[in-house]
């Protein structure tokens, strides 16, 4: 680790850079996020497999043993939470997240703020999780769906594009803004060896660009939350300070009430009504300032799709399936639904809603996340309760002796992993060929 790094953090931390020092030579801080609305915390601590420490950051994060893997537990293939750094889920519930609220989640992949948010929201309101690059923008939507998000929208795209389209929309919206990544340099060497004041000094140039179109974004009494996972100040304390400066309809709102270290003296800033998390306090690190808008916004036309004739093929195995009306609409022979409207947006768009199926051949062929939709997740008509052999088999991609016929839900302890195809006597397996595993722990 580069020494001008160390010494910075020696004029941050004081009497407490030696316990900092210290932590540098121990594993990251491993934790998982419940996914409430798949199932409770007691339904996780009761079938994952190791100890469990309940977060201080959020009331849904539990801690385990860093050393132990659970990627490949049937839990986390079933999604019923998101393994994440415990300090990064303490931005979300700075959000102050509400039913019915519109959520912009300006930076979103990996997903587990996303994630939160989709939780706090639980099927109602909208959340719209953009993210420019797109290759994170596909391990967004994969996370997403296989914790079961759907009522939500998920974009590719610069906010430059994206923001007049949405101006005065959401209630909450959220930057996660790119950084050096100070925080994770135990997790990502890169960040260790990239690092440089110059480095530190770019990246707040971003955030500031980032800020300046995510608020427009806001509507009046609207709250942004500004995070990273990085501690210098140029990146965090002075970004909000320029800010400010720059936006008088925004005031800085209290995101620690004294319950957590607050922000290092900058100017004239409250500092006070900052978070700073390291190492020595549960986490590896992150930085977040929570600010409401007092100003109303000029408001973007919002552009609702039409309903459009859905194929009767997908009408009758969505009428088989479940018990739930939705609204549906079709995009290139795919077959999305949402409780509420579909929105239209001139960006790329990944997933709008959960994606149900493809028409091919004049057949209705359903898709993974219909089955994994944590909305839907008590409506399946038709269901297969898996044995731990069977659970076995079924995450291992082989078929399933039973005599059910037609699509079935494949579910363990009530809990949906995805589904098969049954013809009287099995069960073909339609688990994806990529998460298949030839053994779960």
């Amino acid at each position: 680790m580069k020494t001008t790094f160390l010494e910075r953090m020696q004029e941050y931390l004081k009497d407490e850079y030696e316990e900092y020092v210290k932590t540098l030579d121990q594993a990251m801080y491993k934790g998982l996020m419940v996914n409430t609305a798949k199932c409770s915390q007691q339904f996780v601590k009761q079938y994952f497999p190791f100890d469990l420490t309940s977060s201080k950051f959020s009331p849904n994060g539990f801690l385990f043993d860093p050393n132990l893997k659970v990627g490949n537990h049937w839990t986390h293939l079933a999604g019923l939470y998101y393994l994440q750094e415990p300090s990064a889920s303490a931005a979300v519930e700075a959000l102050d997240v509400q039913k019915d609220h519109w959520v912009l989640d300006c930076c979103a992949a990996p997903g587990g703020k996303s994630h939160q948010i989709a939780c706090a929201l639980n099927h109602t309101g909208f959340l719209l999780s953009n993210e420019i690059d797109g290759k994170r923008a596909n391990t967004l939507m994969s996370n997403l769906e296989r914790l079961g998000v759907g009522e939500n929208m998920i974009t590719c795209s610069s906010l430059e594009k994206l923001i007049p389209q949405v101006k005065g929309w959401f209630d909450r919206v959220l930057v996660d803004a790119p950084c050096s990544g100070e925080g994770m340099m135990k997790k990502h060497e890169i960040a260790s060896i990239e690092w440089s004041k110059e480095n530190n000094i770019a990246c707040s140039i971003r955030q500031k660009h980032l800020l300046d179109l995510a608020v427009l974004a806001l509507k009046k009494d609207g709250i942004l939350v500004y995070s990273t996972c990085t501690y210098a100040i140029e990146e965090n304390e002075a970004v909000i300070f320029d800010f400010l400066k720059k936006h008088p309809e925004m005031e800085l709102l209290d995101a620690n009430h004294g319950k957590m270290r607050c922000g290092i003296p900058y100017e004239d800033l409250e500092v006070k009504k900052l978070i700073r998390i390291y190492p020595m306090d549960g986490g590896e690190g992150h930085f977040i300032a929570k600010m409401r808008k007092k100003e109303e916004t000029a408001k973007s036309p919002i552009k609702r799709i039409k309903p459009k004739k859905i194929p009767q093929e997908a009408i009758r195995f969505l009428q088989d399936q479940i018990d739930l009306d939705m609204n549906l609409t079709e995009i290139n022979s795919k077959i999305y639904m949402r409780k509420n409207d579909f929105i239209q947006l001139d960006v790329p768009i990944l997933r709008e809603g959960i994606l149900a199926g493809e028409i091919i051949k004049n057949r209705f062929a359903p898709h993974h996340h219909f089955y994994m939709s944590s909305l839907l997740s008590h409506h399946y008509q038709h269901v297969i309760d898996l044995n731990d052999e069977q659970l076995k088999q079924y995450l291992s991609g082989n078929v399933i002796m039973s005599p059910k016929k037609g699509y079935v839900s494949c579910q363990y302890h009530g809990i949906s992993l995805g589904f098969g195809k049954g013809d009287g006597n099995m069960i073909k397996n339609h688990y994806p060929k990529g998460l298949r595993n030839s053994q779960t722990i």
